[in-house]
């Protein structure tokens, strides 16, 4: 239980973190940002290794850098589609 109640706790400051250094508003708030930090979580060790401290499970560095890059294609994608609707 305590497992993922840290888990999701990481994945909100993660997404908060990566969210905050892309300098985009994440939507959806701290759920948007959850779920930021999972799919971070989950493309920086792929792309990038597993390593530097690891905490609930998450390599920290990695999944920062993951969640920033996530957070920043987004944006990117949120700005293509307001342009054409």
């Amino acid at each position: 239980m305590w497992g993922i109640i840290i888990s999701i706790v990481m994945a909100i400051i993660i997404g908060i973190i990566g969210d905050a250094l892309v300098g985009h508003e994440m939507p959806g708030g701290i759920i948007g940002s959850m779920i930021a930090g999972f799919v971070g979580a989950w493309l920086g060790p792929w792309l990038f290794g597993a390593w530097g401290p690891v905490i609930g499970g998450f390599a920290i560095v990695p999944a920062i850098i993951g969640t920033a890059i996530f957070v920043f294609l987004l944006g990117l994608v949120a700005k293509l589609f307001r342009r054409t609707a």
